[in-house]
């Protein structure tokens, strides 16, 4: 009935929607729970609205134009070549916005309460009173799952401001694409941001203060990804420092200090990829006595704070920062608190990024191996002999496997070339089973498939490789 006050009291309320946080309220709802879920902004969070998603379709425009050069390598040819942009980016709003109504459904599927709004904690008996406007909703737990957003670096001059100085959500939405660009940060999301530009025709330098690009990845895969970057006409700086940000004629001006020399470089737009910080203020977290340290929630490994009934899950809680990490934690933590086994919280959590060539890894570096006394075995298999590959004149890349010498135990693995990202997922379910040398030996690989480089890598770690 109209003006029928609402039931505020739930067994669980879930601060966030993004992936983590639409996942784990599915799951409480599965479990029996009575659950609510706060969005200030729009339902699937960054990865859905401004992240993962859209970035990812942006990548796919940028995938098929760059194939349009090759035609004639596969007998084919097109009359005229070009692309509108506006209509790029609108398709990529059009992917979130599909799956923005799609969680939206999953949501009344499952009679979860959605409350619009920011949301604030106040001290409350079983687990803290969250506060959504005139609402105050009670439950006896309580999952922060409120993400991160770009971290800036005020320090060294402009800040982002959607005109000279993007982050990651700027550079989704530009009314044109820059022809000069330089990308601050050489993680996923800043090779992404590089490769998409650098594929529509943007002059792109991208610079890296640590010693390599892609640093969190293996050695010879960030090398080889380097080569490969330079080659599609990437440039780096690297290691360098941006030790000044200012407004120029041509747009914006960064001076660097590389090798003890300064540099100053121009272009039109430059894009902030250093990292996020995690979504803690203005929720009164300090009040009720919750530990932050370096942004993020400090969590036990059920995602428990240390105030009762509180909990944390996804980016605020630290890395990696990775949607499908923040489902897992948010479906073992919501298990927990129902009383199941929950699933192994400590699963391999592979990485992938989306640029051209593809990379993509899950466990120990060969470099982290021998750090831990693993005596590694380590094999690999370049994709240029693997039939397959040759078939779709995706040549570039290999794949690499790490084994520890003593158990024959699958510790890691790293692969950079053509879909690699829909491959990794091989080795994670390996290595999730704890599978050795043996079983992933054993296993039948279909022909042909790109997929059995990651055999014959396989069986290059232990001198029985097939086909070089």
């Amino acid at each position: 009935m109209a003006g029928e006050a609402k039931d505020d009291t739930f067994d669980v309320v879930i601060i966030g929607s993004g992936p983590g946080g639409y996942v784990t309220a599915i799951r409480a709802s599965q479990l029996g729970l009575k659950v609510a879920i706060v969005e200030r902004e729009l339902l699937g969070g960054i990865c859905l609205n401004w992240g993962c998603i859209p970035t990812k379709a942006l990548l796919k425009s940028a995938e098929v134009y760059e194939q349009l050069d090759h035609l004639a390598d596969y007998g084919l040819t097109v009359e005229k070549r070009g692309f509108d942009f506006a209509k790029v980016v609108e398709r990529s709003r059009r992917v979130s916005a599909q799956l923005n109504a799609g969680v939206a459904f999953l949501m009344k599927k499952h009679k979860i309460e959605v409350v619009m709004g920011a949301a604030r904690l106040e001290k409350g008996q079983a687990a803290p009173t969250v506060v959504v406007g005139d609402r105050k909703l009670t439950a006896r737990h309580v999952i922060l799952a409120t993400g991160a957003r770009a971290r800036t670096i005020p320090a060294v001059g402009l800040e982002p401001d959607g005109e000279q100085v993007w982050t990651y959500r700027e550079a989704l939405v530009p009314k044109s694409v820059p022809k000069t660009l330089i990308v601050i940060g050489s993680g996923a999301i800043g090779i992404e941001f590089a490769s998409f530009y650098r594929a529509l025709g943007s002059d792109v330098t991208v610079i890296e203060a640590l010693p390599r690009i892609l640093p969190v990845e293996d050695e010879e895969v960030s090398k080889a990804a380097h080569k490969a970057f330079e080659k599609r006409g990437l440039k780096f700086r690297v290691p360098a420092n941006v030790k000044r940000l200012t407004r120029s004629k041509s747009g914006v001006s960064v001076e660097i200090e590389a090798g003890g020399k300064s540099e100053t470089l121009e272009a039109e737009v430059a894009i902030v990829a250093v990292g996020i910080v995690g979504n803690v203020e203005d929720m009164g977290l300090e009040a009720l006595g919750v530990k932050i340290e370096r942004s993020h929630v400090v969590t036990d490994r059920h995602g428990a704070t240390g105030v009762p009934g509180l909990y944390a899950i996804g980016d605020v809680a630290g890395p990696p920062w990775l949607a499908h990490k923040a489902s897992h934690e948010g479906v073992h933590c919501i298990e927990r608190i129902a009383g199941l086994a929950p699933a192994n919280i400590d699963s391999p959590i592979p990485g992938c990024t989306y640029s051209t060539p593809q990379i993509a890894s899950v466990g120990l570096t060969e470099a982290q191996a021998k750090d831990q006394g693993r005596d590694p075995k380590v094999g690999r298999f370049p994709f240029r002999v693997n039939g397959k590959a040759i078939a779709s004149g995706e040549t570039d890349g290999f794949v690499k496997t790490v084994f520890d010498g003593k158990t024959g135990a699958l510790i890691g693995a790293h692969m950079i070339g053509a879909e690699v990202t829909e491959m990794i997922q091989g080795y994670v379910i390996a290595m999730t089973c704890e599978a050795t040398e043996a079983e992933l030996q054993g296993a039948v690989f279909p022909h042909p498939t790109m997929s059995e480089a990651m055999h014959e890598a396989s069986l290059d770690a232990y001198g029985k490789v097939l086909h070089v």
